[in-house]
């Protein structure tokens, strides 16, 4: 029996923030030592932050890098350490981790594969180090090695642990790296990852640890980042531990903490015993010693001990999706407050579905932030904002957090006003109430008379209504600026997909909280805050003043009845309709014939317009998607132009292929 404690920290950083990563750093590796963990496993990039961009390309990232590296080094001893960090080698940058044992570097191992679909983009900056090659880079005179390393760690009597990595994308490819390593006679497999959240992604995730563990025949340590790191990505920790075969700890995703440390007890003899007697299993013969490392560790004797493993209720609920969107979104609003050092938010609160979903979200912030850190723990880490020091309670830090406002005109109906009011008192937000119908009259009179005619609903419709979302614009960046709050936008997906938003109007923010997600979503999980909520937090019974409406911009006079699927058509065909086209790359008539199988009961005319319609507006606003202040990434359907799915601004419109549609639709119509 051979026992050794792992750990695996997901930690929460902030690219080029070097003091407060090294903090982080320091932290759990305090805590690491004070748990007796002898194999300490950190993110990918956790040094200088994984999503630095084209700040990578300069000199300053890889030296103040190694600068802070250094300074990390004497609290390593007594335990073997991987740290991510960016090294410099022959005028190239690598991703490697760095693997340091009891306050000694011993060499970097670079990243074989890197992530450069959908939102990564790895391939800028970094070069994918060469199968089984080695060098050494020299860091203020002296030389270490570099490249497709694993280490040998002899331990007397035992022999030698052999530790190699997967890092993170390595561990996604067909063929991964870890099957060769467990050939050289590597005992533990650490993953450092920079893995997104996206729904449902941690399935998959579970599946290649245990696989790994299984397949391999070790002991598999995978760490991840946590939290909204620079912007539009979220990551949600969640470290796993796996052997023999079995997941046997895992650690808490969408923590508010800066850092989490998973561990586990792992028995180097047990998966040697299975590796002897798996017949497929054959080592390698050649010798490999050009690329291990050798240093003595002489970890510590330990006993057996019981691990416990029982995953939250939540991630096993039917609704996890609305589960975890309750969790993501929420840990990103606050990240992307307290690193931004805005003092709160401001919200334009239409009574309407989108902007009630985004006070609900800022809600969940606070509610669950105050219930992971505590009062104090949540304070302390706004500390820039004295005005929260008197803040006795979850509602209280809400309030000051979260200002509204109603900005009605002579088209708001008492509906939506008292929807506002429901949603601010359910959420515990402040709401000012705006009267902005003056504004939208002065600037109507002011074309007019430059114009020298009126302007009409039946030949200015959409002037009309855009003045009027346009007019309230000015009042929430004020509000904004006076309190130096992040103002929020509430557009969607599905609206922006085809370009349902008035630009400098509702689109109007500093971040876009809900722009990754689709309208029918939307409403399916406000109905269900109305009645259960986020397990082990709250429902928001107020929202039932939301969810009995139609969604409306309602800018048009109340006679007109307007609603959102009138202008455009029924939410569910429209994200069936944007799932085929952008997210499956489909044409016209394909997307028609999804549309059609899942929609029967409307008539082929009916459905071919809307398909139509789509296409022409989905090409027209492209301009529009590249405008949007940026949003979280949820999912692989997103359209944000900037890290998911480029499109032309100017094109031919699909000019062709609906041509091709409309004779399609035409045999079928007879």
């Amino acid at each position: 029996m051979k026992l050794i404690k792992v750990g695996a920290v997901t930690v929460n950083q902030t690219p080029l923030d070097w003091d407060g990563n090294k903090r982080n750093i320091l932290g759990a590796l305090e805590e690491a030592r004070r748990r007796e963990v002898s194999i300490v496993c950190f993110p990918e990039l956790c040094i200088s932050g994984y999503g630095c961009e084209d700040a990578f390309h300069g000199p300053d990232v890889p030296r103040m890098a190694w600068e802070v590296l250094k300074e990390i080094l004497p609290h390593t001893q007594g335990m073997i350490v991987s740290l991510g960090i960016p090294v410099s080698y022959r005028n190239a940058l690598f991703n490697t981790a760095c693997v340091i044992g009891d306050a000694r570097i011993l060499g970097f191992v670079g990243k074989r594969y890197l992530a450069g679909d959908g939102i990564h983009y790895e391939p800028r900056w970094f070069k994918p180090w060469p199968l089984d090659a080695r060098g050494e880079v020299e860091l203020d005179g002296t030389a270490y090695p570099i490249g497709d390393l694993h280490f040998a760690f002899s331990d007397g009597d035992f022999g030698s642990v052999g530790v190699g990595f997967e890092i993170c994308e390595d561990a996604w490819v067909a063929a991964r790296p870890g099957s060769a390593l467990a050939r050289r006679g590597v005992d533990i497999i650490l993953n450092p990852s920079a893995s997104h959240f996206a729904f449902d992604k941690v399935d998959v995730r579970r599946r290649f640890v245990l696989e790994g563990s299984r397949a391999f025949g070790v002991s598999y340590v995978y760490a991840n980042l946590l939290g909204n790191e620079s912007g539009r990505v979220i990551y949600d920790g969640g470290a796993l531990i796996a052997s023999n075969a079995q997941l046997i700890a895992e650690g808490p995703r969408f923590s508010f903490a800066d850092w989490q440390l998973t561990t586990a007890v792992v028995d180097v003899s047990i998966t040697r015993t299975v590796q002897s007697r798996t017949g497929s299993f054959t080592p390698e013969y050649g010798s490999d010693e050009n690329l291990r490392i050798h240093a003595p560790y002489p970890f510590p004797r330990l006993e057996p001990a019981e691990q416990p493993y029982v995953l939250p209720v939540w991630e096993t609920s039917a609704t996890r999706k609305e589960e975890e969107f309750a969790r993501a979104v929420p840990l990103a609003l606050f990240d992307y407050m307290r690193k931004s050092r805005s003092r709160g938010f401001v919200l334009s609160l239409s009574g309407g579905a989108d902007s009630a979903a985004v006070a609900c979200l800022v809600a969940y912030s606070v509610a669950q932030g105050v219930a992971e850190l505590g009062m104090d723990g949540y304070r302390a880490k706004l500390g820039y904002m004295p005005e929260l020091a008197d803040a006795a309670d979850s509602p209280a830090i809400v309030r000051a957090l979260l200002m509204c406002a109603y900005q009605g005109t002579e088209n708001s109906g008492p509906v939506t006003r008292n929807a506002a009011r429901q949603v601010a008192k359910g959420t515990g937000a402040e709401l000012l109430e705006l009267e902005v119908g003056g504004l939208v009259a002065g600037y109507v009179g002011m074309i007019e008379d430059a114009i020298g005619r009126p302007l009409t609903w039946e030949r200015d419709d959409v002037t009309l209504q855009n003045i009027q979302a346009r007019v309230r614009a000015p009042g929430v960046w004020m509000l904004a600026n006076l309190r130096a709050a992040l103002l929020l936008s509430t557009s969607n997906r599905s609206e922006a997909a085809v370009g349902y938003a008035t630009m400098d109007g509702d689109t109007a923010g500093g971040l876009a909280p809900v722009a990754g997600i689709d309208k029918a979503f939307l409403r399916r999980w406000l109905r269900w805050v109305e009645t259960d909520g986020p397990h082990g937090v709250y429902p928001i019974p107020a929202l039932s003043a939301v969810n009995e409406q139609q969604p409306t911009a309602e800018l048009r006079p109340s006679a007109a009845a307007q609603t959102d699927e009138d202008d455009l058509m029924p939410y569910p065909v429209l994200d069936v309709v944007e799932r085929a086209a952008i997210r499956d790359r489909r044409g016209p008539v394909d997307a028609f014939r999804e549309a059609q199988s899942i929609f029967p009961d409307y008539g082929a005319r009916q459905l071919g317009q809307w398909v139509e319609r789509f296409f022409r507006l989905w090409s027209r606003n492209q301009w529009k998607r590249e405008r949007y202040a940026p949003s979280f990434h949820l999912d692989d359907e997103n359209l944000d132009p900037k890290t998911w799915f480029r499109f032309p601004i100017l094109s031919g419109g699909y000019e062709r292929e609906l041509a091709e549609l409309r004779a399609h639709v035409a045999r079928l119509a007879g």
